[in-house]
């Protein structure tokens, strides 16, 4: 069997061999996050690049079977932000060097949301003398909706595609037209299709979910030809149906290591894309994001919501941060950058250099 060390130095991974990187421990794993942390600086450099999230509704038609704010939870606090509060957030941003922000609600379809999300796109980017990036998480859509938003000034667009297994992918979400893997990966294509930068991402330690599942799911991203990823551990919530198999999970500790390990293969499988250090890490870890940050994540996303709004989005039990100003939020993560080694990312969009070299 080829040494772990050469293994790592390999231009290309077979399915077997991501296995093996993903079952990784004590010294090969130290190596593993050695060179993905090169990598790193050797592809995307030393800045770690803020995104200020608006998380702009908990509203959702949809029914996934692992989500706090699934449309069948009669227990979430419903809200949607006014136009006024998501440009205050956007100005917050804006005037606080962010360079980017994003944009995250429930999965919404109507011609009414199509153009709210178009006006308030459009008059981000006025406020902001188009210096603002924008970066869009709002679900499937049709290919007029998309494009429609790519005019009116989104340009990144993060739209997970949860699993890559066919049989799991319905084992998380109901088996209907509305929850269907062959539209979501549809979706992923025609974001392609409209000149976004894309990105997609998993959940890590999902029931039933094995290395093998993992290592296909990587392949998959590096088949799309993906920008950017954001993915991070499964982390359950009470009102949801996946809750009853919480005693069959792998250890949170667990799949925080896992989620470390999937972030630093997938910079082996594809060098130069962003890759964001999510919120559910250090749901686990206080210092999950750092941990990302040297195993070759890149990207990081303080919440800019308006606090009264923040315990509403609950995706997973535990998230952090819901009682923080947006003041508090931002000065954190800042900090956290630059205790980590890394130079925080200010006033520049920090767009994918993958996506640069397609251009």
């Amino acid at each position: 069997m080829t040494d772990f060390a050469e293994l790592l130095e390999q231009n290309s991974y077979s399915k077997e061999d991501i296995v093996r990187i993903l079952n990784a421990n004590g010294r090969d794993e130290e190596l593993l996050i050695q060179k993905a942390h090169n990598l790193r600086m050797s592809n995307v450099g030393n800045k770690v690049y803020m995104r200020g999230l608006i998380e702009i509704s908990n509203i959702c038609g949809k029914n996934c079977y692992y989500c706090g704010i699934r449309k069948g939870n009669k227990n979430v606090n419903r809200y949607l932000l006014s136009d006024k509060e998501v440009l205050k957030a956007a100005e917050y941003a804006y005037e606080n060097d962010f360079g980017s922000l994003v944009i995250q609600g429930g999965e919404l379809e109507s011609d009414a949301w199509t153009s709210r999300i178009e006006n308030l796109l459009r008059e981000i980017k006025n406020l902001s003398n188009n210096e603002l990036g924008i970066t869009l998480s709002l679900g499937e859509q049709s290919e007029d909706t998309f494009r429609r938003w790519f005019d009116a000034g989104a340009h990144r667009y993060l739209l997970r595609f949860e699993s890559s297994d066919h049989d799991l992918y319905h084992r998380i979400h109901p088996n209907d037209a509305l929850h269907s893997y062959k539209r979501r990966f549809e979706a992923i294509d025609l974001l392609r299709k409209c000149g976004y930068q894309v990105g997609t991402g998993v959940m890590i330690g999902l029931p039933w979910q094995t290395a093998d599942v993992l290592a296909e799911d990587l392949l998959r991203m590096k088949e799309l030809d993906i920008d950017m990823c954001g993915m991070g551990p499964y982390v359950e919530h009470h009102d949801t149906p996946l809750y009853k198999y919480k005693d069959e999970l792998i250890p949170v500790e667990e799949r925080f290591r896992l989620t470390i390990k999937m972030i630093a293969t997938l910079r082996l499988l594809i060098n130069d894309i962003n890759i964001a250090g999510t919120t559910a890490m250090q749901t686990i870890d206080p210092e999950g994001r750092e941990k990302a940050f040297k195993a070759g994540a890149n990207v990081v996303m303080p919440n800019i919501t308006p606090t009264q709004y923040k315990d509403s989005y609950l995706l997973y039990d535990n998230k952090p941060g819901t009682k923080d100003e947006k003041e508090d939020s931002t000065e954190k993560v800042i900090q956290i950058i630059k205790d980590t080694g890394f130079e925080p990312g200010i006033g520049v969009w920090g767009d994918s250099p993958h996506f640069k070299k397609r251009d």
